[in-house]
């Protein structure tokens, strides 16, 4: 089994910043993806950035330029920097990770930019 713990979440004024955290255990592969998804009130999960094991990154246009998605493959952690951050950016962000088959979800960590 594997399990995602996230922290870093918080709530900022529009323009600053937060950094999250999300360390993986348990039966972890070392061809993955990992990376971060984000659910506002009412709207479906999207996709933020994701970071293969390789290093590739992928983001959603919204946070290109503003955000930076890292891991350290020794700790099986992901980061998530975010930067120049609005409103809209508001959200309960869940960390990914998937290997193989299986995808995994660890349990979400709200985002909250004050206007």
């Amino acid at each position: 089994q594997v399990q995602l713990v996230e922290s870093g979440g918080g709530l900022v004024q529009a323009g600053g910043s937060l950094r999250l955290s999300c360390a993986a255990s348990g039966n972890i592969f070392s061809i993955n993806t990992m990376g971060w998804y984000r659910q506002a009130p009412g709207k479906q999960r999207e996709l933020v950035a994701v970071i293969l094991s390789d290093g590739t990154t992928n983001y959603v246009d919204g946070v290109k330029g503003r955000f930076t998605v890292s891991r350290d493959n020794a700790k099986n952690t992901v980061y998530l920097q975010m930067n120049s951050l609005k409103p809209e950016d508001t959200a309960v962000y869940y960390c990914n990770l998937d290997q193989s088959v299986y995808r995994y979800w660890g349990q979400g960590t709200q985002v909250t930019v004050s206007s």
